[in-house]
Order: C-alpha cells, then sequence, then structure tokens
C-alpha cells in the first residue's frame, strides 16, 4: 500500500463537452465521473473548483492531445491555454498528459460492456482512461511510496 493518500481529478477537455474522472483516495484506481457542457471558462473553471473541493483531490489531471507522431497542434496549443488559465483559479496543480489514442481505448472498454460508445458517454471514460495512465505511471515510478 502507498503510505499517503493521493486523489486526482482528470479532464478530457472537448470543444463542447468536458469528460471527467476521478481517482479513489489511494491515487491507483480511476473511474468516470460525469460529463457537463463547456459554456464559458468562468463557467467551467467555477465548476471544476467545485469537483476539486467536493472530491477533495490533490491534483487535476488535463489530457493534451499529441499528434501520433508526437508534434502538438492547435488543438494541444488551446489545452495548453485553458489548462494554464484553470490553475490559476485553482489550489491544486495542474498537469498535462498525453491523450493520444485514448478515445479508441474508452470506446473498446465501452463496447467490451455492451454500452453505448455516443460521444458524451465516451468523454468520461476517455478521462478516466487518461487518469489511469497517469495513476499507473506515477506508480511505477514512486512504487509503493506514493
Amino acid at each position: 500500500m502507498r503510505s499517503a493518500n493521493f486523489r486526482a481529478l482528470a479532464l478530457d477537455l472537448g470543444e463542447r463537452r468536458i469528460g471527467v474522472a476521478v481517482s479513489d483516495a489511494l491515487g491507483m484506481v480511476a473511474r468516470p465521473l460525469e460529463i457537463f457542457s463547456r459554456t464559458s471558462r468562468k463557467a467551467d473553471f467555477a465548476h471544476i473548483g467545485a469537483l476539486v473541493v467536493a472530491h477533495q483531490v490533490d491534483a487535476v489531471i488535463v489530457g493534451l492531445p499529441f499528434n501520433m507522431d508526437g508534434s502538438e497542434g492547435r488543438q494541444a496549443a488551446w489545452v495548453r491555454d485553458y489548462s494554464a488559465a484553470l490553475a490559476e483559479t485553482l489550489t491544486v496543480p495542474v498537469y498535462l498528459w498525453d491523450e493520444r489514442l485514448t478515445s479508441e481505448e474508452a470506446a473498446d472498454i465501452l463496447r467490451a460492456q455492451g454500452k453505448s460508445t455516443a460521444k458524451g458517454t465516451l468523454d468520461a471514460v476517455a478521462a478516466a482512461v487518461i487518469l489511469q495512465s497517469y495513476l499507473d505511471s506515477r506508480y511505477s515510478v514512486n512504487g509503493f511510496n506514493g
């Protein structure tokens, strides 16, 4: 077991919706939490801030959409800008995490469960895939020390 609790929230940012996932208190398992419609940065940031407080998270992980060759395009630049502005409003750190192929993995998970792969459903599962990847990396780097 890890020596300290670590709860994280992950965001899969889209043009219309944001998929949200949260980890367990030990920072080992991610689960989809919700999808909400984007309105304005002010409203988005207030909602995300409320989730941070409600779930007592220690960090927010935001999926960064790299191109398959590892380069960054226009969407990645937008995510970096959005995340930097979000970080200024939160009391916890915001980290960017590679989200390549997470939507495809999320669709595979939903199909395997016999569930709809509608875009809205997909966003929260994709956020969970992003978060699980981050948590697995954190665990493998830090081992049992959290």
